[in-house]
């Protein structure tokens, strides 16, 4: 299929999700999005996006900055934006239990109003929108990755409550969301994916899948966008070293140990059937394909470029 590139975009994670020490993989992991110093450097990292060739970048307004000033960022960098991405937590992970309808309950999903409010102030119509990663002594993060890990059914039900009534709080916005899988939630499986989407009515949930946490997870991803095909929003895209991620499987590993390990790669570069992803969208497919690499596998001045010409390759104007 042919999809126009104006459809696609980049996460610049390349630059923010990186190592203490670039050299050193077992150095500590740095996520520069929470520091208030990366204010500073964001217009930097932007124009490097659009320098890479890039002429979308995934929305991403820091929680220490205003709209306003994150929409000067982006004008002068002469980017546009496409949909950014939220996340909601199950209050029990934090030791609440809060009465749906209770004043603790709707503050709860303030974040999620957030998310709807910057779509919209940007003119953005759709969402990725994802369980949240606990790294408090979680299974799926710190013990056993991509496996399921601690499972619990019920949770299971406590979790699709959640994402309902941040789907609906989303949709009364005017804003799509679509369910965002991700290595190291409560919806890493095939089965917990396809049960949320079982039990939530695709007029408030859509599907916003990532081929790269699907192939991690052990699910071809191929399959997957095809059988939800019909209700695809938008999708993020990237490679992975297939290797790295079933040896993971094969051995319970962390989270971050699998990514150090060398994961995550730039499209083009791993062993993921991206064309095979590509097909399987359904014809006049009109959402976002953003190119997302977790943890570059090179500097990620390069990464960028390497990811623009896998785009360009793919799709030769």
């Amino acid at each position: 299929m042919t999809i126009p590139r104006a459809q696609f975009a980049l996460n610049p994670i390349q630059w923010i999700n990186i190592k203490e020490n670039p050299d050193d993989p077992s150095s500590a992991d740095l996520w520069l999005f929470a520091d208030p110093a990366f204010r500073a450097d964001y217009p930097a990292v932007l124009g490097k996006v659009k320098a890479g060739g890039f002429d979308s970048v995934m929305m991403q307004v820091l929680d220490t900055q205003t709209l306003q000033n994150y929409e000067r960022m982006i004008r002068e960098a002469g980017l546009r934006l496409a949909p950014g991405y939220c996340h909601v937590g199950l209050p029990e992970d934090h030791g609440h239990a809060f009465a749906p309808g209770s004043p603790e309950w709707v503050r709860w999903f303030d974040g999620i109003r957030r998310a709807a409010e910057e779509s919209n102030y940007f003119g953005l119509e759709t969402v990725f929108l994802a369980p949240e990663m606990s790294w408090d002594g979680a299974a799926r993060t710190v013990t056993s990755s991509a496996v399921g890990a601690a499972f619990d059914e019920g949770r299971l039900d406590r979790v699709v409550d959640v994402l309902a009534e941040a789907a609906r709080i989303l949709t009364d916005e005017g804003v799509r969301p679509g369910l965002h899988n991700h290595v190291g939630t409560w919806v890493e499986t095939e089965y917990e994916i396809d049960y949320v989407l079982d039990q939530i009515d695709e007029a408030l949930l859509g599907a916003s899948f990532d081929v790269g946490h699907l192939a991690w997870a052990g699910v071809d991803p191929v399959t997957m966008l095809a059988k939800h095909r019909d209700r695809l929003v938008d999708v993020h895209v990237k490679d992975l070293d297939l290797a790295v991620a079933a040896a993971s499987r094969a051995q319970p590993t962390d989270y971050r140990s699998t990514v150090d390990r060398g994961l995550f790669l730039e499209p083009g570069l791993g062993d993921l059937d991206l064309d095979g992803c590509l097909g399987a969208l359904p014809d006049g497919f009109g959402g976002w394909v953003i190119i997302e690499v977790d943890r570059a596998s090179m500097d990620p001045d390069e990464s960028v470029h390497v990811s623009r010409r896998w785009v360009e390759r793919v799709f030769p104007a």
